[in-house]
């Protein structure tokens, strides 16, 4: 598979699958950075188990039409605050980040202060697998549990409420 098609699909990325080992793959929020995608977790932030401490990820990637296009494992390289890769990063991501309270810099000062975890995922090219080469039956899984699935009771209604 060329790496055109893997280079296209991270500038044009606002949201990948993301997993890591055998976990789920969970849709996270990204910014392209050259050949690379950065993502943010950690408290107040997305949920991604497990992507600080890891070594390697699996990335997804949709197309244009949202569908599948592109899929590789990726090196996981978490930026340490004060560097000059989270001095360059940072900043740009807080900029990106919508419906974020303050401003970028206070923004960056809270990541700091909460522990968040900026990982830069770069795909290996060997590993990219192209749509082309892709399986093609779905990849849905059923939901997970969740406590934000709770069944309610119907309202109650003393009168029998009649249309106009």
């Amino acid at each position: 598979m060329s790496s055109g098609v893997l280079d296209e699909a991270i500038k044009k990325a606002a949201v990948a699958w993301v997993s890591v080992g055998d976990g789920p793959a969970y849709a996270l929020w990204c910014m392209p950075f050259e050949t690379s995608l950065v993502v943010v977790s950690g408290p107040g932030e997305q949920f991604a188990p497990g992507l600080a401490e890891a070594e390697r990820a699996v990335v997804r990637l949709r197309g244009d039409h949202g569908g599948l296009i592109v899929q590789s494992e990726a090196v996981a390289a978490r930026l340490v605050p004060g560097s000059d890769e989270w001095t360059e990063i940072a900043p740009q991501l807080a900029g990106k980040r919508l419906n974020a309270s303050g401003t970028a810099e206070e923004l960056v000062a809270r990541w700091v202060a909460d522990g968040c975890a900026l990982v830069r995922l770069t795909p290996v090219t060997e590993t990219t697998v192209g749509s082309a080469d892709l399986p093609s039956e779905s990849h849905a899984a059923p939901p997970r549990e969740t406590p934000a699935r709770v069944e309610t009771r119907r309202p109650f209604r003393l009168h029998r409420v009649t249309k106009r």
